[in-house]
Formats: structure tokens, C-alpha cells, sequence
């Protein structure tokens, strides 16, 4: 009797959780690692795993019930997954493209090695180094932790010597390898997601991101941009995955400049916020896709079947349980499409789920979703 193969998530929020869906609608098993019971996905599957990489009886019992393993995001240090490979299973994106995205400096080196468009930027070896990066990045720039940032919580802006020493405090309590990074003027900041296997490579449509608090909060698809600037996208956007030698599927942010020049922020090698449209606005989810690559099947079509996509994060506006307080203001316009993260907590800030509306009107359901989102408690 043949058994049903096991999709190995490492982690255990909501982008396992929205992955684990798909893998069962595939017919596929599912297993999770997380720190603590009862995380997102963990509630979906009856193969969680609680503990995390360090503990090797944790993991070596989860990689035994796995037959491919991915994951949710790239802070797991990649030798732990040398290890995983060393137990002859394979993971997608390899330890070799994590260790290659992970230290967001190693990323910007790696992207401009290849000749991929990036900011200029520097590593930062020492606190009294404000006068030489101001000479090389300018009056203004960003400091960055090169590990362990995300959703600007690795960022601060520097203006003068002393807004730099506050940065390097603030981000030394995070991570004390810190680089630096010029500060781009830009029109429009884009992303658009790309899956990868041996066989094939599909863009998702370019999308516009708009930020709240440095969390991405709105998502419009596609983005108002002109053809050439979409292809310029897509074709640096491969590039880059290509860079890193990526398999699997992969978000990659960008930002168009003033100049309207392409540069690539970042990228990450795993499902992504600014692909969450996907799940109603595209044939082939980004969540479906991310199964297929992992286990080397051919790719669903990633076109959109309305025109238009506006995808709104519903971030915490609230202190307490992570409990929907009003279905009926959230699910009154019978267009829209709700999803809800199953976080136990709710934080100021924190992604609890969110909103997609489709339409032949962008302006309109833009609007739509702006009024929704407004309402919700959560």
C-alpha cells in the first residue's frame, strides 16, 4: 500500500498555514515544527512537532515523518539545514540559497556580483564610522541588521552622527551585525512573486505594495506601471532568483525609483505578503505553487482571472485574544474574501489576517476594501 508523501514545514504561522491548506487539497500530508502548540498550521495537522531546530530529538523525529522539506521563513540558520540535507532529505530552497539570502548583506553582495540592480551600501564594523558612510551613501541613508529583520523592525533612518549612534543602539538590541544602505527616492514600490523547479519558471503578476508603519498593508494587482517596466521587473526579478541559485518560490520587493529605475530591495525564499491576492485572484495560488515546487510538479498558471486585486492586511488594532469581534461588518459586502490567521494573540500591529476583493474597476474596489478593512475588529 503506498503512503501519502509529507510536505515538512519548518514554522508555523500563517504562510504554513495557508501552504498546509494546499498541500492537503493536493492529497498531501503535512507536518510543522514550532516553538509552541497550537500555532497557526500546528491547528491543521495531527503531525506538529513543538520544540524548534535546536533540539535535535525534535527535529530528527520531524524530518523522519517528512518526505520534502520547506519552510516559512528564512531566519533558521541554514547549517541546521546542512543537516537536514546530511539526513538525505531534501529542502527547498537549499541551505546553499538560504545562507545566500539569510544575512541580507551576503543577499546585496551576492544580487550586485551577478550584476542585479541594487542601492549602494556598506557593512558597518564600528560605531564611529558615521563620517565615512555619509561620504559613500550620503547625508541620508538606512541602517540595516543583516539578519532577523523584517517588517521594518531591522531598520532605522540615519540624518546626522547623532541619529546614527541612537540606530546602531536600537538594532545592536536585535542583531549586532548591522550594514548600511543608501536611501532611495522612489515612485512606487513593487514586488512580484516567482516559483522556480528544474523544469520551470512562472512569474505572478508585478504588484504595487503599500507600507504601513514598514508593514506591508495594501497590495494592488497588477501594478499601474507601463509594459516595459513590468518586463524590466519580471526579467531582474529572475535574475535574481537565478543569482542565488534559488529552487521553489520565492517574493522579491522592489523599488522603482524616481528615475524610473528598477532596484531589488529584498527577497525571501518563501510564500510572501504581496502574494496573498493569489489565493482568489489567480488560478494557481502562490500557496499552491509553493507545494508543486517543493515536490517538482508542474506549475498551475499564475494569470489572474479578474482584472484587478486589492489585498489589505488586517493588522492588530487591538490588545487581547485574536478573535474576530464582528463577522457581520467583516463579511456584509458579499464580494469580499475573508481570511483570519487563527493567532491566539492580537497585538497593535500584528498581521491577523486579511482581505481580498476582485473587480473590473480598481478604483472601486479599492475603495471597497479601504471601508472593509476600516470596520474590522480583530
Amino acid at each position: 500500500m503506498s503512503i501519502r508523501k509529507c510536505i515538512g514545514i519548518l514554522g508555523g504561522g500563517q504562510l504554513a498555514r495557508m501552504s498546509a491548506y494546499q498541500a492537503y487539497k493536493l492529497g498531501f500530508d503535512v507536518a510543522i515544527i514550532e516553538k509552541e502548540k497550537d500555532s497557526p498550521a500546528g491547528q491543521l495537522t495531527k503531525n506538529e512537532f513543538v520544540g524548534w531546530v535546536d533540539n535535535k530529538q525534535v527535529l530528527n523525529k520531524f524530518i523522519e515523518h517528512s518526505d520534502v522539506i520547506t519552510l516559512e521563513n528564512e531566519f533558521i540558520d541554514y547549517k541546521f539545514l546542512e543537516y537536514i540535507e546530511k539526513k538525505e532529505k531534501l529542502v527547498l530552497p537549499s541551505s546553499k540559497t538560504i545562507s545566500l539570502i539569510q544575512d541580507k548583506l551576503i543577499q546585496k553582495t551576492s544580487l550586485k556580483q551577478h550584476g542585479i540592480p541594487v542601492a549602494d551600501f556598506m557593512p558597518v564594523t564600528a560605531s564611529d564610522q558615521y563620517i565615512s558612510l555619509k561620504n559613500k551613501l550620503g547625508n541620508k541613508f538606512i541602517l540595516k541588521s543583516r539578519k532577523m529583520g523584517y517588517d521594518g523592525y531591522g531598520n532605522a533612518n540615519v540624518f546626522n552622527s547623532k541619529t546614527f549612534q541612537e540606530g546602531i543602539k536600537k538594532l545592536n538590541s536585535r542583531n549586532s551585525n548591522l550594514f548600511a544602505e543608501q536611501f532611495i527616492k522612489f515612485k512606487m514600490e513593487l514586488a512580484v512573486m516567482v516559483v522556480r523547479t528544474k523544469r520551470e519558471i512562472k512569474t505572478y503578476p508585478v504588484v504595487q505594495t503599500i507600507q504601513k508603519n514598514h508593514i506591508c498593508h495594501i497590495v494592488i494587482a497588477p501594478a499601474q506601471i507601463d509594459k516595459r517596466l513590468i518586463d524590466k521587473v519580471k526579467e531582474i526579478s529572475i535574475a535574481a532568483i537565478e543569482a542565488v541559485n534559488g529552487f521553489g518560490l520565492f517574493g522579491v520587493e522592489l523599488f522603482l525609483t524616481e528615475e524610473n529605475e528598477i532596484l531589488v530591495n529584498e527577497m525571501a525564499p518563501r510564500p510572501h505578503n504581496s502574494g496573498h491576492y493569489t489565493i482568489e485572484a489567480c488560478t494557481t495560488s502562490q500557496f499552491e505553487n509553493h507545494v508543486r515546487s517543493v515536490f517538482d510538479l508542474p506549475l498551475g498558471s499564475t494569470d489572474m482571472v479578474k482584472p484587478y486585486a486589492v489585498m489589505i492586511n488586517l493588522l492588530g488594532k487591538k490588545t487581547g485574544p485574536g478573535v474576530l469581534e464582528n463577522y457581520n461588518d467583516a463579511l456584509r459586502n458579499s464580494d469580499v474574501h475573508l481570511h483570519v490567521y487563527g493567532k491566539h494573540k492580537s497585538r497593535i500591529g500584528r498581521k491577523m489576517g486579511h482581505i481580498t476583493l476582485l473587480g473590473d474597476n480598481l478604483s472601486s474596489i479599492l475603495d471597497k476594501s479601504k471601508r472593509i478593512e476600516k470596520k474590522i475588529i480583530l
